[in-house]
């Protein structure tokens, strides 16, 4: 196995698969044990968060008879129940977590993503980051089976008719996960008899046959238990099977977040690259076969000083998928066809069978009802050895956008690939390969389905291309860029339990649980339980064989092989490109990692990366003094991520550790003043551009919304221009450095009369400190000091002041918006056309539309967030 660069230490061991998960705000959770583990992989010895899990309640629905707890259906299910002193001995009073998601970036109140959990006891919740609070521990927003529970409450359990999946876990044949059910019969029945309890509350489902798929219809109970009612009112005695199998409709195994639904409008989608997506489907599977599906929509507002959590959920579907437990879930969106993207779903068993389903974007968007499920069965995939499913892994190709492709682990190991073309709806088998000798406990699509990571619990982690029609085994790449990580771990693993790639796919992190019997027993086994190790892949080989020669001096860069040196080029050109998207904020973190570890060794090999990813943009010649005249033409997403480079990487000073102790200075890329000079002015020449087209469109909507002509800006939620008159100041200043078109929308916003100018843009010429009262003056977009409160013995003390990077208008004392990037503030957030601009636009009157502002830095594109204290775990997009 490849080594790692780094790795964290768990204070737990994880016992179930698939136990990591890296969100698209660059944080990696980690289900280990009985609590949740957030880490920053950025700071490897920094703050973390914590998810504690919580016992749960069970699910009072009915009542049984007292001879039916010692029924084949009730044996495992009551004694799970049960928390008497004589029981604990046996087993821990304490739930696990068995399943963890990241909802998609911007989903929480704070812009950022929820976090699903999966308990052992079924219930599923999920959970923010503590950015009010200032704690370690999340906080739970909403609990999905509460939600459940009362949908079907209030449908008399209509629609809890499904199939009874008896006996123990299944999983326990390939994980010991030491849960509740795994207690001897003869210990349970004594401990039943012992007790004796007069009713059990419960609650039930029975399956459809296959010819009433998706139709729910209420149980019939027997005659003789209708006239039972007990002191709460609940419904009658049900039988032990209608008790075991609403048990099961409620127990949860398995939870997975969808991407980001494309919004409608109309009778169309209004944006084919998903920039207003604004929706997310859960999907949630448990121990009956059903699948229920949950839209969940994104705030309304984003916010750093309250917490309103109001995320409208809403139940679109209860999918009858299989006959027994889910054990694996995994989506994919397929947009072909701009109007109508479809949303794919794949669905694993205990029994080993697969399922591959679809549903229309807008059908799931505008459903209300979960009276039917949205999806239809594209193919099953049955299992010849009945080994369960235990990983599925579905994507899209990125070079056929019509190919699909879907791969299964199993129990036993082995791993087969299917592709399918979306359109013909054609499967055809790649293979079946015995790739591991244990169950499979991860496995995930890379670089757009060109490269697929499997890991397994025979502590094995491999990588699979696939070329035609077949899987392939290539190495990991070995060779770490810049310093090598540090060997304060021992390697002395046993097993994996989980892999996920980094946001860009340059990163893997790996969850590896420690022998004990390699360990020493005194102090490394009580502290070691297990690590997740973050592994470079940015020189992964995506082809068998390739005859592409290096478009640069391999002599100049003696310490990394040749052909793993195009390799990291052609990654690294991918994972930019990969942001052009306007959908999704810049969260280029490893990016950013792999060419600072490259600047250490050869910075060369980064302006060579850097120019030939502007080359596109600039021309052929691709040199800087091309680049600093063709901004005007550059796109807004490419000028940010210009930004974050130069800013970063190319003008920043990196230190290294030297042997004396001290440390070496790395100056700007081939160290010449005259380059230096030429990037710094690149970069502030490129935040000047977006600066003018941010000043641009506010007064064009200003002008706009003055003129009445179309009553913009007065929905609440939607982005209004505030500063209108700093920005008027900053044209003055800047006269002879800003375009002409520019000028002339300044001029037109002069000539508004106080009259028509609209009281929520807060037309404000003079401004006065936060602190003293005292005029300030506007000398600088960024910041400002105020003149000081004039006394008899002089002037007070001056106060430095930050202005908002949006409306240049002076920060209010309370928190603000944070940018961790170029260190501005920001009261107000950027209107959404601005990330949107392929260039300097003729006219901003085409850009105007009524949208909610996106919580983005106007000049380097990444998330704004609440700046926290060292002490508590902060994302790092950078």
């Amino acid at each position: 196995m490849s080594s790692s660069f780094q790795a964290s230490i768990l204070v737990a061991s994880p016992s179930h698969p698939n136990s990591v998960a890296w969100s698209e705000e660059n944080l990696v959770a980690v289900a280990s044990g009985h609590i949740v583990t957030i880490l920053n992989p950025a700071k490897r010895f920094g703050s973390r968060g914590l998810i504690t899990i919580p016992p749960g309640k069970p699910f009072s629905v009915g009542f049984i008879e007292r001879k039916d707890l010692l029924s084949d259906y009730m044996l495992h299910i009551a004694l799970s129940r049960d928390s008497s002193p004589q029981e604990k001995q046996y087993r821990e009073n304490r739930p696990c977590v068995r399943s963890i998601s990241w909802s998609p970036i911007g989903f929480a109140s704070n812009s950022g993503c929820l976090l699903a959990v999966c308990t052992t006891e079924g219930h599923v919740r999920l959970y923010r980051m503590p950015f009010l609070e200032f704690s370690t521990e999340w906080v739970e927003v909403m609990d999905i089976s509460n939600m459940l529970y009362s949908y079907l409450k209030t449908t008399n359990f209509q629609a809890a008719n499904f199939r009874v999946s008896e006996g123990a876990d299944p999983s326990q044949a390939c994980f010991d996960e030491g849960d509740d059910d795994d207690l001897p019969i003869s210990i349970m029945r004594k401990e039943l008899k012992r007790r004796r309890p007069n009713a059990l509350p419960v609650m039930e489902v029975k399956a459809c046959s296959q010819k009433q798929k998706n139709t729910f219809t209420a149980p019939r109970l027997r005659s003789r238990f209708s006239k039972k009612v007990f002191g709460d009112g609940c419904e009658s005695l049900i039988t032990a099977e209608e008790y075991a199998s609403r048990n099961a409709m409620l127990s949860s195994l398995i939870v997975v977040w969808s991407p980001c639904l494309p919004q409608t409008s109309g009778c169309g989608i209004s944006s084919a690259n998903g920039l207003t997506s604004s929706c997310s489907v859960l999907a949630v599977g448990g121990k009956s076969g059903v699948l229920s599906l949950w839209r969940i929509h994104k705030p309304e507002s984003y916010s750093i000083m309250n917490s309103p959590d109001s995320n409208k959920t809403v139940l679109v579907g209860l999918l009858d998928a299989h006959d027994t437990w889910i054990t694996t879930i995994s989506w994919s969106l397929f947009i072909s066809d701009a109007s109508d993207p479809l949303l794919l779903l794949a669905t694993g068993c205990s029994n080993g069978s697969v399922k591959i389903w679809q549903a229309c974007c807008r059908r799931l968007v505008e459903s209300s009802e979960p009276s039917g499920s949205p999806f239809s069965l594209l193919k099953e995939v049955k299992a010849a050895d009945f080994a369960m499913a235990t990983m599925v892994s579905l994507t899209v190709s990125g070079q056929s956008p019509n190919k699909m492709l879907l791969a299964i682990g199993k129990g036993s190991g082995s791993i087969e690939v299917w592709t399918c073309d979306i359109l013909l709806h054609r499967f055809e088998k790649a293979g079946s390969y015995d790739a591991h000798n244990h169950a499979v406990t991860g496995l995930s699509w890379a670089f757009d389905g060109r490269c697929l990571y499997s890991c397994s619990l025979d502590d094995s982690t491999r990588c699979w291309i696939l070329h035609e029609n077949s899987l392939c085994e290539v190495p990991i790449p070995s060779n770490t860029p810049g310093v090598e990580g540090s060997a304060d771990v021992p390697d002395a693993f046993c097993s994996c339990l989980g892999l996920a790639v980094s946001p860009g796919n340059l990163v893997l992190a790996v969850v590896r649980a420690f022998s004990t019997a390699l360990l020493n027993p005194m102090y490394e086994a009580r502290a070691l339980k297990a690590a997740v190790e973050f592994l470079w892949i940015g020189g992964q080989q995506l082809e068998i064989s390739s005859t592409v020669c290096p478009d640069f001096d391999v002599k100049i860069f003696p310490d990394f092989p040749e052909k793993e040196l195009i390799s990291w080029e052609n990654n690294i050109l991918w994972s930019l490109n990969q942001h052009e998207p306007l959908d999704k904020p810049l969260v280029v973190w490893d990016v950013v990692a792999a060419l600072l570890a490259f600047k250490q060794s050869i910075p060369k090999y980064v302006e060579h990366i850097v120019l030939k990813w502007l080359k596109p943009s600039v021309g052929v010649s691709a040199n800087l003094s091309e680049a600093i005249k063709c901004l005007s033409e550059i796109s807004s997403r490419k000028l940010q991520l210009l930004n974050i480079i130069s800013k970063l990487v190319v003008l920043k000073k990196v230190e290294t550790d030297k042997f004396d102790g001290k440390s070496q200075l790395l100056e700007v890329i081939g160290g010449a003043e005259d380059e230096r000079l030429d990037w710094t002015q690149l970069h502030s020449n490129s935040e000047m551009e977006l600066r003018d087209r941010l000043v641009g469109y506010s007064f064009t909507v200003f002008l706009d919304v003055a003129s009445a002509s179309h009553g913009k800006g007065t929905k609440p939620g939607y982005w209004v221009p505030i500063g209108t008159a700093q920005m008027e100041q900053w044209v003055a200043i800047h006269h002879k450095d800003i375009k002409n078109h520019l000028k002339l929308l300044a001029d037109e916003v002069r000539t508004v009369k106080k009259s028509q100018r609209p009281s929520f843009c807060e037309y404000v010429e003079k401004e006065e400190c936060s602190f003293c009262s005292a005029s300030v003056p506007f000398d600088s977009p960024d910041f400002a000091i105020c003149q000081g409160v004039k006394c008899d013995t002089g002037n007070d003390p001056t106060h430095k002041l930050s202005r908002c990077a949006v409306s240049m208008r002076i920060c209010p004392i309370a928190p603000v918006w944070h940018c961790m990037c170029c260190q501005r503030w920001a009261s107000k957030l950027a209107p959404s056309p601005l990330f949107r601009m392929t260039g300097y636009p003729s006219d901003f009157k085409s850009n105007t539309d009524d949208e909610h502002p996106k919580p983005w830095c106007p000049f380097c594109g990444i998330p704004l967030k609440k700046l926290l204290p060292e002490f508590l775990l902060s994302p790092s997009f950078v």
